[in-house]
């Protein structure tokens, strides 16, 4: 009788690859590795030989790059997703993309369960199994870290669990960042960033760029195009969403651009404090917005800034497979169909400086802009605004100095 199977989520990393013997040993599992690559790069080089030599039947590498760019980042980018003014969702956007692919290998495999190595601790539990039971609520999901049978409490165990099972891995029990990358970012977080007060460790930190400091003297010029809110093309060079993220990183790191240092709330309540370089994406967003400005009315913008908040919130928690996150993304749709035109920016030690703008829809007129009386409008229709808009202010202070009854 053949064994039941198991897919488990792999990243290649120390966790992950001691979860192969794991399984097998406390499930009786066949092992079926799948790695989701959201552009992940040269952490990818070596998995086939590294899960093969660790226990797994088979390995799946699953490319959904252009996938997360069109279906996960875009909507985030539109809706100017940021959650709590800092965080621009690199990890939160992945997970569902990667959970679904999940589920779909699961039942390619006829696979009975589905595990993954995130931490008790963390977020990264929550969206996953949240977009697992999203498309599979009768697959039973192993979370190795939750789980009684997971004795293995630091990589100097895990390490010497593999030994024990004959693997033998190029992984050191030095103590590294934990750190999880993809197109959109990648983020840091343990070592002295444990400590709040401690000042990062850049030189030894950034991967993806430079910090301000050591950015060229000299500002870079950049012009992209956007077509109802999405990027098309960079100095003239129409591309796709991910190719254009590509080169946004590539100038962003050169010029020290996006990184930041956050102190977030997980959703499990604690505070938790990294690092996070996200340079083409940092970018993207201030580009998006500044097309953006010119074309939503008022009304509109501050309906749109509050439904940002919320957005980003339903992403940071995991809920994107649910009707909320629909329906918000639906309203963001509907504003963004004439967030059509040409930015321009220069880029300059961590800045993006404004270089003009220009958009077919814009609502921004010079005649009704500009100091000088035109005919589309009259001063003196200030007036009677004025006394309409402030009436609830001056009766108050009325009623107070005894002015009236």
């Amino acid at each position: 009788m053949s064994k039941e199977k198991v897919v488990l989520a792999y990243s290649g990393g120390l966790d992950t690859t001691a979860l192969i013997p794991w399984l097998k040993e406390n499930y009786d599992y066949e092992v079926i590795c799948c790695c989701v690559d959201c552009g992940q790069e040269s952490e990818l080089d070596g998995l086939e030989e590294r899960a093969k030599l660790s226990g797994a039947s088979k390995l799946y590498i699953e490319d959904i790059t252009d996938e997360f760019c069109d279906d996960y980042i875009v909507p985030c980018v539109q809706a100017n997703a940021i959650y709590e003014n800092k965080y621009l969702l690199g990890t939160s956007m992945a997970r569902p993309g990667i959970a679904k692919k999940l589920v779909e290998i699961a039942r390619k495999e006829g696979a009975s369960a589905i595990c993954h190595g995130a931490t008790g601790k963390g977020n990264d539990q929550i969206r996953f199994e949240l977009g697992i039971k999203a498309f599979a609520p009768d697959i039973k999901i192993i979370a190795a870290w939750r789980d009684d049978k997971w004795t293995l409490n630091s990589r100097e165990e895990e390490i010497e669990y593999c030994k024990q099972h004959g693997i033998d891995l190029p992984f050191s029990a030095d103590s590294s960042y934990s750190r999880d990358r993809n197109l959109w970012h990648i983020s840091h977080e343990g070592l002295e960033l444990e400590l709040p007060e401690n000042e990062p460790n850049y030189d030894h930190l950034l991967v993806l760029g430079v910090t301000p400091e050591k950015a060229p003297d000299e500002g870079e010029y950049v012009t992209m195009t956007f077509e109802k809110g999405v990027p098309k093309s960079i100095n003239g060079n129409e591309m796709k969403v991910s190719d254009i993220i590509r080169e946004l990183n590539r100038l962003g790191g050169k010029h020290g651009i996006g990184i930041v240092d956050i102190v977030e709330n997980r959703v499990v309540g604690m505070k938790s404090r990294g690092v996070y370089e996200t340079p083409g994406g940092t970018i993207l967003m201030e580009a998006h917005q500044q097309l953006e400005e010119l074309v939503l009315d008022r009304e509109t913008t501050e309906m749109k800034i509050n439904l940002a908040n919320k957005f980003a919130q339903v992403v940071y928690e995991g809920k994107w497979f649910t009707p909320l996150r629909e329906a918000l993304q639906a309203f963001v749709e509907k504003t963004q169909e004439k967030v059509t035109g040409e930015v321009k920016f220069k880029l300059y030690k961590g800045n993006i400086i404004k270089a003009g703008t220009k958009c077919p829809h814009s609502l921004y007129s010079e005649d009704l802009a500009s100091f000088t009386t035109g005919e589309l409008y009259d001063h003196h229709d200030a007036e009677g605004f004025i006394t309409l808009f402030g009436l609830s202010t001056q009766v108050r202070a009325m009623k107070e100095k005894g002015m009236i009854e």
